[in-house]
């Protein structure tokens, strides 16, 4: 009975429920158009690129930190891969390697300013956005790069068994193997621990710094990687690139219940997060929502799962402070 009611309580099964609802409304406003199979795969291919920022900014929230300029490092990255294959005629996989050093040396300039120099992390990565996405005009003179090369292309629009995206596939197994890093390594452990006391965890040992520096770098990895395959997927770069999907990463993984106030929530939740978010935006696409109409709910549904995280938290603060006093 504890475990159902626990299930019961849980973010998960409470996305469940949400997701179940947005599909029965949708599915009978669509007359049955939204269940069928090419708008699954639809919902699950637009997954892609927003899972890998999630999936990064999840960590960073875990241990207490944030990072803001995902979307436009991910941007920049994608130009710099466009600029080596197309304007300097090098293979594809020095352009690819060299757009995923940028997105590591972003993260660890990142990880410099939080801390060495002591800024908060916002400030820091608002500021390393606004580098990025000028530098994304500077390179590339504010014009898109044609992207003709097979093997980079192929990364983007392949399809295995001649339905499953490739890019989605890959996404999938990064969920499932951050999601075990998260819940079953000694290293999960310590992120946690991080983000929920740093003072206590210095105090059993860990360095939070030297973690910090760890987390910015995967996530600017996986910013980089994240506009390459967006870059790979439409066979050109642009200085817009995936700047967009920044606040959809940080809104599924909020959804997932991964808590701003750190030490909390899983990849399973933010998987979750996703799909509610996709299925959201996906629903209202096939009802005819106008585009910048379905911006407006994404702020909505942010502002919602932010105000569902302080309650929460502020729940779980008071429970806490209850059972000290009682003792």
């Amino acid at each position: 009975m504890d475990s159902l009611n626990r299930i019961l309580r849980s973010k998960v099964f409470t996305l469940a429920v949400m997701l179940f609802i947005l599909i029965l409304i949708f599915t009978i406003i669509t007359s049955g158009r939204f269940l069928s199979a090419a708008n699954m795969r639809n919902i699950l291919n637009s997954m892609v690129i927003v899972s890998f920022l999630a999936v990064g900014v999840a960590f960073l929230i875990i241990s207490g930190c944030i990072d803001l300029s995902l979307g436009a490092v991910g941007t920049l990255c994608g130009c710099l891969m466009g600029i080596i294959i197309t304007n300097w005629g090098l293979p594809w996989y020095v352009g690819f390697l060299a757009a995923i050093i940028l997105g590591i040396g972003c993260g660890a300039l990142n990880a410099v300013m939080v801390n060495v120099l002591n800024f908060q992390p916002f400030i820091a990565t608002l500021a390393m956005a606004s580098i990025a996405e000028s530098l994304s005009y500077v390179i590339t003179n504010g014009v898109r790069i044609v992207l003709d090369n097979d093997a980079i292309t192929f990364i983007g629009t392949a399809r295995m068994f001649g339905q499953i995206p490739l890019n989605m596939s890959i996404s999938l197994i990064f969920l499932l193997v951050y999601g075990i890093i998260l819940a079953k390594t000694k290293f999960g452990r310590k992120v946690y621990i991080c983000g929920s006391n740093k003072q206590a965890a210095r105090l059993v040992g860990l360095n939070p710094k030297k973690i910090s520096y760890v987390l910015f770098m995967n996530a600017g990895f996986l910013a980089a990687l994240s506009g390459c395959i967006y870059a790979s997927r439409l066979k050109n770069a642009t200085v817009t690139g995936i700047s967009g999907q920044q606040f959809a990463g940080v809104t599924a993984a909020i959804l997932g219940g991964v808590s701003f106030g750190g030490g909390s929530g899983g990849m399973l939740g933010c998987f979750m997060g996703l799909l509610v978010l996709n299925v959201f935006n996906n629903g209202m696409l096939c009802v005819g929502i106008n585009t910048y109409v379905q911006t407006i709910f994404s702020g909505i549904l942010l502002i919602v799962a932010l105000t569902l995280d302080f309650i929460s938290q502020r729940n779980q603060d008071i429970l806490i402070l209850k059972k000290s006093l009682s003792k």
